[in-house]
């Protein structure tokens, strides 16, 4: 079930943000007296279309992309036969070259448009919430075992984050700390001052959302939250708001330390001492063979709670929807170096769906809808031959040179293209499969 709400999840993102992009191309052609054949969410074979005055539009049995064919343009359709003819009033090649370059560039704008919106949105909904560097640090973090590599433990407590003062503990896991160079963390280890470096290919090990996610948390007390049903913890009598004290006599004060004791009592039954209220209750409680009873823990550290204006949600969902751009720039760096190996960057489609999880979150899925509209745009907007952005530095090329490239030039430059593009996708389909099997 899990492998089929990713899968869907990662389909309809895609089919939005696809439908979007073409839906860009296909109105600025209309806007300009272009005729457009095509309009098509998905690649053959054709699953439905229906003729609605001179466009087709239909959906495809292949959901990973879509496309619009233009008449009079060298695309991926290599219908050359056409282009053998007298170019036409309505066709793409007759416009002026300035007309064509705006339609080249109207699925990226699209997807700009759209995933600034979605953060706008997010930002405005939602607004943030995280913990201050003075609550992290009232105990601590959890050193997972990646954090232990590079020298960071449990109980360290960050005070700086590339020699400067955070606020906010969001800042010591961001994309400046891992895509940056020399970044280092300095820590308060028993009231000295230790320096910890980040290797500059650290990101390659982080690649897994899972290593990411356990990298470091703050040492959390906690209460017990929200019961999944029917699990061992509801069975036991275990109640919302209950603290734990002790798992088989030994003391518990932070949520890490319950799951350290639960992993080594996979399967069997832990005595757990509860305090509820003013009394104190002793529970047997079936522990599952994943180490787990069947709760969330509810933190007792003050999370800062923040609320966002529309205007404020303008400025910030801009920010952070351009963010995605920068750092996508900064990984491409880190490639081009030979800090991060091509293979550990870069996800296909099963990559992008276990980024979406095996549980449909709808605020989880706009985020990484919005995430993917801006690498969309970012990937397209690339200078290679049959994407968008290598269409458009040959438009520029034209207008700034008056010359139009030949047609045996631009259907040599998409069959380049296309090759380029089909191997990066092969790459990337079987550097999914490789990850996930070994």
């Amino acid at each position: 079930m899990e492998v089929l709400i990713m899968a869907g999840q990662l389909i309809l993102g895609l089919s939005i943000l696809v439908g979007l992009h073409e839906w860009g191309h296909m109105a600025a052609a209309k806007m300009f007296g272009m005729r457009v054949e095509k309009y098509f969410i998905g690649f053959p074979p054709k699953i439905f279309s229906i003729q609605k005055g001179e466009t087709e539009y239909g959906i495809g049995a292949i959901p990973l992309g879509g496309f619009v064919k233009i008449s009079g343009m060298i695309d991926e359709s290599m219908d050359t036969e056409a282009m053998n003819k007298e170019p036409q009033p309505w066709e793409f090649r007759s416009k002026p070259a300035w007309q064509r370059l705006i339609v080249m560039l109207g699925g990226i704008i699209v997807n700009v448009v759209v995933g600034i919106f979605i953060f706008i949105v997010i930002a405005y909904n939602e607004g943030d919430k995280f913990l201050s560097s003075s609550e992290v640090n009232k105990y601590g973090i959890v050193a997972g075992n990646l954090a232990q590599e590079i020298g960071l433990k449990t109980g360290d407590k960050i005070v700086k984050v590339n020699g400067k003062p955070f606020s906010n503990f969001n800042d010591v896991v961001s994309s400046e700390v891992f895509l940056g160079s020399n970044s280092s963390y300095t820590v308060n280890r028993n009231g000295k001052e230790v320096e910890i470096d980040i290797p500059n290919n650290f990101i390659e090990k982080l690649s897994d959302p899972e290593e990411k996610g356990n990298f470091i948390r703050p040492l959390e007390p906690f209460k017990i939250g929200e019961l999944i049903p029917a699990s061992p913890a509801e069975k036991a009598g275990l109640e919302t708001g209950d603290q734990v004290i002790s798992i088989n006599g030994k003391p518990v004060h932070f949520f890490n330390e319950m799951q350290t004791e639960l992993q080594q009592l996979k399967g069997k039954q832990a005595q757990l001492v509860v305090q509820r209220g003013t009394a104190q209750k002793t529970l047997a409680v079936d522990v599952a063979p994943e180490g787990t009873i069947g709760f969330y823990p509810e933190s007792l550290l003050n999370y800062t709670a923040v609320e966002y204006s529309l205007g404020q949600a303008i400025s910030v969902g801009t920010q952070d929807a351009f963010a995605v751009v920068y750092n996508n720039i900064k990984g491409f760096g880190k490639i081009f170096r030979g800090e991060v190996s091509p293979s550990k960057a870069l996800s296909g489609p099963i990559g992008i769906a276990r980024m979406f999880g095996g549980v449909w979150d709808w605020s989880r899925f706009w985020y990484l809808t919005g995430l993917l509209s801006m690498v969309l745009a970012f990937m397209n907007a690339l200078p290679i031959p049959a994407l968008d952005g290598g269409h458009a530095v040959i438009l520029s090329y034209e207008i700034i040179s008056g010359r139009k490239p030949s047609d045996r030039f631009l259907e040599n430059a998409q069959k380049v293209g296309m090759v380029l593009l089909l191997g990066l996708m092969a790459f990337a389909i079987f550097n999914d499969v490789w990850k996930a099997v070994f």
